[in-house]
Formats: C-alpha cells, sequence, structure tokens
C-alpha cells in the first residue's frame, strides 16, 4: 500500500494531477499507520 501510495504520488506530482498526489498521500499515511500499529497486541505487517 505504501508502495502504491509513492507511485501515486510521483505520478501525480510529474504530471501536475492533483488529485493523484492527494490519494497517494493518503496512502502512503494508511500504509505506515497499518506497518507501525500493534493490532491485538500482534505486530503485523503489509507489504
Amino acid at each position: 500500500m505504501v508502495i502504491l501510495g509513492v507511485i501515486l504520488l510521483v505520478i501525480g506530482l510529474l504530471a501536475s494531477i492533483s488529485v493523484l498526489t492527494t490519494i497517494g498521500a493518503i496512502l502512503i499515511v494508511v500504509g505506515l499507520i497499518l506497518n507501525l500499529v500493534p493490532i491485538r497486541g500482534e505486530r503485523r505487517l503489509y507489504y
């Protein structure tokens, strides 16, 4: 999810498409939260 966010963010910045930039930033934030916040006491990594 983080990788997809980075790809969309880069494409959005290069093509000047603000929608892709916004979606990419949201995906990066959600992906990092899912990676760093333990759920039910266990760490789960999403790649």
